[in-house]
């Protein structure tokens, strides 16, 4: 298989996301543009072992600028093969059928300030294995040329937001937030700031819990409006899109937090999150007419509500409109695997920044 394949294609997508929380894997047959269908998908957790390296390294992450983290990558490579293998075998997929595997790996460190991005994945091992090529390194293309590298998936949003009212803005509650605003060919795409970690990362270290369900603990705790308001007097936010962010950037300003109880501590971080978003309109032409949320932070009905509130317009799961919110960050690169490979771009000057419409990613074949 060559890059400039034609006509559709089936791709296995897998990704792990900044809160490093699972694997997912799905799959998406597409022609690359517009004819998408999309599959079951399904979430594998690290072993503990290697979750646990991986928080070590997120602590003292300029390691990753400088260490080969051979061992480590080892490890996650491993664990990303192992649930590719159960996903196919749990879905009876013949292999045969599978042209190519799109792998964006577990993001440890991004700062496309310095021009560099780092994503742990052995592409061309994972290829061996499978015996079917692979597609990874999604992101240094895009950070070389001066692009933020994030956020991705615009792209697949446009396909799937075909024929739906529009503006539209589709917003991603993973570790760090980021939406893409739909508005006909208009695409803009932007992180939007801390999300779903900052608060599952004081609930670890006040509760032993690995998130706030439900947003029950926020829920229950009075807001710190004057921190709130600190919080939001950072020039990220007034920055222009696109742009991007590290998951930790926004961690040690939040840990005045301390001196609050948990379950204000807990309210006070969830409406940051919130107010962030709401500050997202400051960057988009027209006030959507809707938005569908995925992302784990979706299934948190303290956000949903709050931000329901606040933006005074629907605020639904992706399900609403009949995407899988489970699956929707593995179809993503399974679909940009297809377009990586026809050479069609990945991102665009107003979705990461880069000077042109570029492509990316980088083909392993079997050997």
């Amino acid at each position: 298989m060559t890059k400039g394949a034609v006509g559709t294609l089936t791709a296995i997508g897998v990704i792990s996301g900044t809160s490093m929380d699972g694997i997912d894997v799905s799959i998406v047959t597409s022609d690359g543009v517009d004819a998408v269908s999309f599959g079951a998908g399904a979430s594998y957790p690290y072993r503990p072992e290697t979750r646990s390296a991986l928080q070590a390294l997120i602590a003292e992450a300029e390691r990753a600028l400088t260490e080969p983290l051979v061992e480590l990558e080892a490890a996650v490579t491993a664990d990303h093969l192992a649930a590719i293998e159960r996903f196919i075998a749990e879905q009876a997929i013949d292999r045969a059928t599978i042209d190519l595997v799109g792998l964006h790996g577990q993001t440890v460190y991004h700062r496309p300030d310095l021009r560099f991005t780092r994503q742990l994945i052995d592409g061309p091992a994972i290829a061996d294995a499978l015996r079917i090529p692979t597609i990874d390194r999604f992101r240094y293309t895009d950070v070389a040329a001066g692009g933020e590298g994030a956020p991705f998936a615009p792209l697949y949003h446009r396909a799937l937001a075909q024929g739906m009212a529009q503006p539209v803005m589709v917003l991603n509650l993973g570790g760090v937030g980021n939406v893409t605003y739909i508005d006909g060919e208009t695409v803009i795409a932007f992180d939007t700031g801390p999300a779903s970690a900052i608060l599952d990362d004081f609930v670890q270290r006040r509760r032993g819990l690995a998130y706030d369900r439900d947003g029950e603990l926020a829920a229950s705790g009075q807001v710190d409006e004057d921190l709130v308001a600190a919080f939001m007097d950072n020039p990220f936010f007034d920055r222009p899109a696109p742009k991007s962010l590290d998951r930790n950037d926004f961690h040690r300003r939040a840990q005045v937090v301390e001196t609050l109880s948990d379950p204000d501590g807990a309210a006070t971080l969830a409406a940051f999150t919130v107010e962030s978003l709401v500050s997202a309109l400051r960057h988009v032409p027209r006030r959507p007419q809707r938005w569908v949320v995925g992302g784990g932070g979706r299934l948190n009905r303290h956000f949903m509500a709050r931000l329901t509130e606040r933006l005074g317009v629907p605020v639904e799961p992706v399900e609403a409109v009949g995407w899988d919110g489970d699956a929707l960050e593995a179809q993503t690169f399974a679909y940009l695997a297809i377009r990586s490979l026809k050479g069609l771009p990945l991102s665009l000057p107003g979705t990461t920044g880069v000077p042109q419409p570029m492509t990316g990613g980088r083909l392993n074949t079997p050997r």
